[in-house]
C-alpha cells in the first residue's frame, strides 16, 4: 500500500546513525503488522524528471525509462503508531554515498516521501530458550524493535558489527540479555561477524536466530555454521543480506538472484 511520509522531526542515534520521524494522514497498512523485522519501500525521485500521479513505480514499469524510474530502498520501520498516524526511520550516513543516506543527511520538517508497504517475517519466538541476534549497523533498527518485543526474562545474545566504540548504540536489553559490540576499527570487516557469532557461549536449549546485514557475511559465513555445525533448523532462523559490500541495491539484487539460483543447485 503506498502512503505518503512527512518529515517531523529528526535525531541522531548515534554519530552514524540519523533517525527521521514522520507522520501520515493514512498508517493503516500497519494495523496488523506484527513482525519486528516490519520494512517499508521508499521511492526517491530522480531530480528533473516530472513523473504521473499518484507515483506508483509498478504502474510506471514499461511506461517510464528505466534509466529515469524512481530509486526504491528497503528499510525497517520503527513505532508505528496508526492511531497517531506516525511512524520513524533510521538512516545509516555513508557521506554522499547512495540516494537514501544523503537525503536523510538533508532531509528537514515537511519534507515528504512516497512508502509501500509493510512487509516482515520475522518476531522472537516467546517459546524459544534463548535468542541470537547478531548483524551489523544495517540490521540494528530490527535488533532493536524485537528486543522491545521480548519478554522481560528473556534470554539474549547481541553481536553487533559497527565501527568504533563511539557508534555503539545503547539497546534495550531484557535482564538475562547481553550484548558483544565488534569494532571494525579493532578487527576489521571481513570475518569479524562470523569469528564473534563462533566465539559466543553457545548455551542450552531451543534457539530462535536472527541474523541480518552484510549479505556475504551473513549468507556465506554465519549462515552455514549455524544451519551445519551448530544444526539450526530453518524455522528456528531469520538469516538474510540487507546490503553487499561494493555493490548498490540494483547491483546487490542480482547477487541475492545469483545466490538464490546457486542454493537451488546445490540441494
Amino acid at each position: 500500500m503506498a502512503t505518503c511520509l512527512t518529515v517531523t522531526s529528526a535525531e541522531m542515534v548515534t554519530s552514524r546513525v540519523r533517525r527521521l520521524w514522520f507522520r501520515s494522514d493514512d498508517l493503516s497498512a500497519f494495523a496488523d503488522s506484527v513482525h519486528t523485522d516490519r520494512y517499508v519501500k521508499l521511492v526517491f525521485p530522480k531530480e528533473g524528471v516530472t513523473y504521473p500521479e499518484p507515483l506508483d513505480v509498478k504502474a510506471m514499469r514499461g511506461t517510464v525509462p528505466a534509466e529515469d524510474m524512481p530509486t526504491v530502498r528497503t528499510f525497517t520501520a520503527l513505532f508505528p503508531d496508526v492511531e497517531r498516524g506516525t511512524m520513524a526511520i533510521d538512516f545509516v550516513m555513508h557521506g554522499d554515498q547512495g540516494v537514501a543516506g544523503p537525503w536523510a543527511a538533508r532531509a528537514e520538517p515537511g519534507d515528504r516521501l512516497i512508502v509501500n508497504g509493510p512487509g516482515g517475517a520475522y518476531r522472537p519466538d516467546p517459546e524459544a530458550d534463548w535468542h541470537l541476534l547478531a548483524g551489523d549497523e544495517a540490521a540494528l533498527p530490527a535488533i532493536s524493535a524485537a528486543l522491545r518485543a521480548m519478554p522481560a526474562d528473556a534470554v539474549v545474545r547481541v553481536v553487533l558489527l559497527v565501527d568504533s566504540p563511539a557508534e555503539a548504540p545503547e539497546l534495550p536489553l531484557p535482564q538475562d540479555g547481553e550484548v558483544d559490540f565488534i569494532y571494525r576499527s579493532d578487527v576489521g570487516e571481513d570475518g569479524a561477524l562470523e569469528k564473534a557469532v563462533r566465539e559466543l557461549e553457545w548455551l542450552p536449549g531451543r534457539v530462535h536466530a536472527f541474523v541480518h546485514g552484510e549479505a556475504h557475511e551473513v549468507m556465506r559465513r554465519v549462515r552455514p555454521y549455524l544451519f551445519r555445525e551448530r544444526g539450526v533448523a530453518r524455522e528456528q532462523a531469520s538469516i538474510s543480506g540487507y546490503w553487499r559490500r561494493g555493490r548498490d541495491e540494483e547491483a546487490f539484487r542480482e547477487w541475492k538472484a545469483e545466490f538464490a539460483k546457486s542454493e537451488g543447485a546445490a540441494r
